[in-house]
């Protein structure tokens, strides 16, 4: 689980021009590290679709949306390496999250292939990860380096549009859907 003190979500989001309205797939969102100030900041027309495959870290994100009553973030059990698996209609999404996943799932490449699908033309994907040298978090030999998420994003169809600084243990990148 990503750590406040190491990964600061607001200063992500900054980097990544979320708008009132958005619609935002959150693979993997946990305890809805993310998914919650992503449904502040696209507001009450915008929607989070919040998605994981366990049902405890759902829970955790139904609990926070009922505190901070957010009634636009949708959790939702998804088997997001499955084709198809988020449940969500092709390119009806602006913008998806792909945060402290890659290293817990098997298939990388299915997980960006089904995160292409659901991208509208235009739509971007924020990927965040564990530094390979930082303290904390999967063991090293698990984490996924900029240069493979960078391929494997590239490889579906994606660019590259920028890198930021997503704090002392994490890099972030966003990659655009763009003919």
């Amino acid at each position: 689980m990503a750590n406040e003190a190491f990964l600061n979500p607001e200063e992500a989001i900054e980097a990544w021009d979320v708008r009132p309205g958005d619609k935002i797939a959150d693979f993997g969102c946990g305890a809805g590290f993310f998914s919650v100030p992503l449904g502040k900041r696209v507001g009450p027309n915008g929607k989070v679709y919040a998605l994981d495959i366990r049902p405890e870290a759902l829970e955790a994100t139904r609990a926070k949306v009922k505190l901070f009553h957010l009634f636009n973030i949708e959790p939702q059990r998804a088997d997001l390496e499955a084709p198809r698996g988020s449940g969500i209609k092709d390119e009806s999404i602006d913008k998806i999250l792909i945060s402290n996943i890659f290293f817990q799932v098997e298939n990388k490449n299915a997980v960006v292939e089904e995160a292409y699908r659901i991208l509208k033309e235009g739509g971007s994907i924020m990927a965040v990860e564990w530094k390979e040298d930082s303290v904390g978090g999967p063991a090293l030999g698990e984490r996924v380096g900029k240069d493979e998420v960078k391929k494997i994003m590239q490889n579906a169809g994606l660019s590259f549009f920028k890198e930021f600084n997503a704090g002392s243990n994490h890099y972030g990148m966003i990659f655009s859907k763009v003919k």
